[in-house]
């Protein structure tokens, strides 16, 4: 019999996928316990137009991580920070948050969970940091920190 999984269903497939499995274990688990639909045509009808725009949406999202990519690519960002008088240390340091905001005034929005820092930027000068945009997709960007 052909179902839909609903859901995860260890040792049988993962959420959207279409598979043949045997008439006992569809009616008497499966459909059941709501973790599997029957395959009628209508039901993978839909589930095949659920899986277009899934991939779909998918490519959009990975172009827009590309072209962000391109963007983010020879930029050099300048983000300032606070510093003391007298010895020139600078407070704390520059965190994911700082240069997202800095970003951000650059009209380029990033999460700063996805900007990774190898190293705590604790000094003036020039750094380098990882954007991960999308999964396979990540650009160098080049940090020029000053005093505020």
């Amino acid at each position: 019999m052909k179902v839909i999984l609903v859901q995860d269903v260890k040792g049988t497939g993962k959420k959207g996928e279409i598979h043949e499995v045997n008439d006992g274990y569809a009616r008497n688990f499966l459909l059941k316990k709501g973790l599997a639909i029957e395959g009628t045509a209508q039901n993978l009808y839909v589930a095949e137009q659920r899986r277009k725009a899934h991939e779909a949406k998918i490519a959009a999202e990975r172009a827009e991580a590309e072209e962000l990519a391109k963007k983010v690519k020879g930029m050099v960002l300048t983000v300032s920070a606070k510093a003391g008088e007298n010895n020139g240390k600078m407070f704390g340091s520059v965190t994911a948050e700082n240069i997202s905001t800095a970003l951000a005034e650059q009209g380029i929005a990033v999460d700063k969970k996805k900007i990774e820092i190898k190293e705590s930027i604790r000094d003036f000068g020039d750094f380098e940091v990882l954007l991960r945009l999308y999964p396979e997709v990540s650009a160098q960007l080049k940090i020029h920190v000053v005093r505020a």
